[in-house]
């Protein structure tokens, strides 16, 4: 895909040490970044056999474990926003290479809403940074999540040479979006930051 450079520029993306200046504002020292993602998942164990055998999925800490009493209860409630009578069954941190965590969370709750898609409001897929989209996409489908097309380009500012990118459907509904970009992102003069991509293992 050829590309009008004039007013872009190539990098080879950042390393995880961005300089984010200024450091603080008039309220406080400002956010270092995203620290983790949380999604709900129909079984913990399930959902953890899946992202350790899909993404390499290592499980950090277990937040709240069966031998553990349920969260819940109007402070629950109104502290995490749950609907009156769910209740919190199982929570997991879940590290997949550098980056924010996945906290696995399982919520019983009479209900609750099927996984969302990319055309509903909210958050609607997490993506893995991965240097083989093909071997990576096997090993996806291989742990049971269902490729919803071929790889193909990603979306402009991330369609440099070389890059991919397929969305996989985990087995219980939530996407995952496989991307390689390893030429970098395009910039023009309106970027305000780098994009920050993990580092290579």
């Amino acid at each position: 895909m050829t590309k009008d450079t004039t007013s872009l520029r190539r990098t080879e993306d950042a390393s995880p040490e961005l300089s984010l200046a200024p450091e603080r504002d008039g309220y406080g020292p400002l956010p270092r970044g995203i620290n983790h993602i949380g999604i709900t998942v129909p079984d913990v164990d399930a959902a953890t056999i899946f992202l350790r055998a899909a993404f390499d999925g290592r499980v950090a800490y277990d937040g709240l474990t069966p031998s553990d009493p349920p969260r819940e209860g109007p402070d629950t409630e109104r502290q995490l926003g749950l609907p009156s009578g769910a209740k919190i069954v199982r929570q997991r941190m879940v590290q997949i290479g550098v980056g924010p965590g996945l906290e696995v969370f399982e919520i019983v709750d009479s209900a609750q809403q099927p996984p969302a898609k990319l055309s509903d409001l909210g958050l609607n897929h997490v993506s893995v940074y991965v240097d083989d989209i093909d071997s990576a996409l096997k090993r996806a489908i291989a742990a049971g999540g269902e490729a919803l097309s071929e790889p193909h380009e990603n979306s402009p500012h991330e369609d440099t040479e070389g890059n991919a990118s397929v969305y996989v459907r985990a087995p219980w509904g939530t996407l995952f979006e496989l991307q390689s970009i390893p030429n970098g992102h395009w910039y023009d003069e309106t970027a305000e930051a780098r994009v920050w991509t993990p580092p290579a293992r």
